[in-house]
């Protein structure tokens, strides 16, 4: 079996259009990993696609805030007003849909699922410090995770419980090996933050255990127009290019 890996889309409906014509014939299941909407002008256009194509879902904290099941209190002034813009804007069925998504983690069978953490659904898992308590409660399983919308991840060694071992990086494939706890982030779909603006996904083919970290350009242009005739944050479209 071969997953398409997605996080982060962020109703970036361009982005997630070109991701799937760049691995076109290639999968044979879509996961998500959260934040389907929040921050793009195509939420419902995004959110009908997920619920028709997506069997495996986990809510993001941008689904939580958009839908109406948390207050984006915490957010900062520019993803308080997407997620605000975002709630009026979803159709009544696709906000009961992001409502009533499954918290991580979700056991896949051939992995596990979760948006920020194992332990935390809105952690960030931004360096080693943070990853070592993560590694040692995977158990030797494959963990796929987001919400940095940086892609790479950690990997804990059977036989070194002391460090985690960064990998940050694109179009590249790994191994993963039996009995070894890794973290993969696919990277974001819709708003990258690793100083690349072209989307970001993830294959993993389970038979042959093997994870290929991709990335694939898309219309941008047309993703940074939509935002700004939305009447959303202009810096929300040019960020978008800026790859952060």
């Amino acid at each position: 079996m071969v997953y398409l890996i997605l996080s982060d889309i962020h109703a970036n409906w361009e982005a997630l259009e070109a991701v799937l014509k760049h691995a076109a014939g290639r999968y044979d299941q879509v996961c998500c990993l959260g934040d389907v909407v929040g921050y793009g002008a195509d939420p419902n256009a995004v959110t009908d696609w997920v619920r028709t194509n997506v069997p495996r879902v986990i809510r993001g904290n941008h689904d939580k805030a958009c839908c109406g099941l948390e207050d984006p209190v915490l957010f900062n002034p520019v993803a308080r007003f997407a997620a605000e813009w975002t709630r009026d804007t979803l159709s009544p069925e696709n906000r009961d849909y992001l409502w009533n998504l499954a918290a991580g983690p979700m056991d896949h069978g051939d992995f596990l699922m979760v948006h920020g953490s194992l332990l935390d659904e809105d952690q960030y898992l931004i360096d080693s410090q943070d990853a070592i308590p993560q590694l040692g409660a995977a158990g030797g399983r494959l963990v796929f995770f987001g919400h940095t919308h940086v892609q790479g991840g950690f990997l804990l060694s059977p036989l070194d419980q002391e460090e985690a071992a960064e990998n940050s990086s694109g179009g590249t494939t790994i191994r993963v090996a039996r009995g070894e706890s890794q973290l993969l982030n696919p990277g974001s779909v819709g708003q990258p933050r690793d100083l690349r603006w072209e989307a970001a996904y993830a294959l993993y083919d389970s038979e042959r255990q093997l994870v290929e970290f991709a990335r694939c350009p898309y219309d941008l242009a047309t993703a940074q127009r939509k935002i700004r005739e939305a009447g959303l944050p202009p810096a929300l479209a040019d960020r978008l290019g800026e790859g952060r």
